[in-house]
């Protein structure tokens, strides 16, 4: 014999329906009085789903048939109380999946995953390194175990009046109102607050508490640049709720004399007229601080443009670090400013002859003038706004000025 059937008669069910019947009945009526779908049912919606709540949970259902609504609000026999949010269970039955056509949502509902960027050296990808990072995030507050106060301690919401949910009208034009629903920001849709004279003096009744968490980042060889390490689990604490995961991305920083392109590393290096034809010999930095010593043989000539290769000298491989990319120099060579005529007439001597022209009789001989695109472009912009003040900073014909 049960105490009271209130939880029953909302369903539509006797205290003797098993859980196929529950089920069936709380389908039919959560998705008749839905608020997406019935927008002036958000009372109905939220009895029906607490109802179901308790219904279905065997120690819950026990509890209500032997004390009835008061005794699971104030946690019966050990059991939790008060009720999650009607929404809570409207997505726990369907699985986190939407009836109404909006997308599916697998899996547990999750808080939000936390995004960090961290700063990282093209050195620290070369070499590998254990960075330590420190961050804010929710946990569940122990002292009332994420309930926000003593048993007992929730009442209705008086500023949704316990639907989980706010309408406001707002005009829109002439006799024209347009309703607008949404999430109660008092009680954050769950339809009740906490009582203040129970509330938790720890949490004040947020249920959760701000709380510094040091992460241990491993950045592996060969890491790349926007690269993820994902701490599972970790993320912002939530009764009721799966704790989400904080994502560590990483954000290479720019080195003075390398750039990455997948796993080589690409370098620029300026020459000598002297070097370019008569072969030098550099000594290279590597990022683990290492000398390596490149040169070229006499006779060899490096032109601006030129590229050379270093194999397994470059990038380690991600989870693969034996193995190395190659070490790419871009080679520019540095002409002198100008020469002396006699140094001229020896070089002429000694490099490779060029035939003579052939000129005509009739031609003309012109002079060379240096030339700087960028300043050529700005001197014709400043000439172009002259000639414009000139024709518009005017007064048109047959207008003058008058003095007093």
């Amino acid at each position: 014999m049960v105490k009271e059937t209130k939880f029953y008669d909302l369903l539509g069910v006797s205290p003797t329906a098993d859980d196929s019947s529950l089920k069936k009945a709380y389908r039919k009526l959560a998705m008749k009085y839905h608020p997406d779908k019935n927008p002036s049912a958000g009372d109905k919606f939220k009895e029906i789903s607490n109802a179901y709540e308790v219904l279905s949970n065997p120690d819950k259902r026990k509890i209500y048939d032997q004390g009835g609504e008061q005794a699971i609000k104030e946690g019966g026999s050990g059991g939790s109380s008060g009720f999650h949010s009607p929404m809570d269970v409207f997505d726990m039955f369907f699985g986190g999946g939407d009836p109404f056509g909006r997308g599916r949502r697998a899996g547990p509902r999750r808080t939000k995953n936390l995004v960090h960027q961290l700063s990282v050296s093209l050195e620290d990808m070369y070499n590998g390194t254990l960075r330590k990072l420190a961050l804010q995030k929710n946990v569940i507050c122990d002292s009332c175990e994420g309930i926000g106060g003593k048993p007992g301690c929730f009442v209705k919401c008086q500023n949704c009046r316990g639907t989980g949910m706010q309408v406001r009208v707002q005009q829109i034009g002439p006799g024209m109102m347009q309703q607008i629903q949404s999430m109660c920001q008092e009680c954050h849709g769950e339809g009740e607050s906490v009582d203040p004279k129970l509330r938790c003096k720890k949490c004040n009744g947020r249920k959760v508490n701000r709380e510094r968490k040091i992460l241990e980042v491993n950045v592996d060889k060969g890491m790349e640049d926007g690269q993820k390490i994902t701490f599972s689990g970790e993320g912002d604490q939530e009764p009721g709720l799966e704790a989400g995961d904080i994502i560590i991305v990483l954000d290479e920083k720019q080195h003075p004399v390398y750039k990455r392109n997948g796993m080589d590393l690409v370098m620029k290096m300026e020459i000598s007229l002297t070097e370019a034809l008569c072969g030098m010999k550099k000594v290279i930095q590597t990022l683990d601080d290492r000398a390596l010593v490149i040169q070229t043989v006499p006779g060899e000539v490096v032109k601006t443009g030129d590229f050379k290769a270093v194999h397994d000298e470059g990038m380690p491989q991600y989870r693969n670090p034996f193995e190395k990319g190659r070490l790419i120099i871009s080679f520019e060579v540095n002409f002198p400013p100008n020469l002396d005529p006699a140094v001229a007439a020896q070089l002429a001597q000694i490099l490779p002859t060029e035939p003579e022209p052939i000129i005509p009789d009739d031609h003309e001989e012109v002079d060379l003038h240096d030339f700087d695109p960028k300043s050529d472009r700005q001197s014709n912009a400043r000439q172009q706004y002259d000639e414009d003040d000139d024709v518009h900073g005017g007064h048109g014909p047959g207008v003058s000025c008058a003095t007093q």
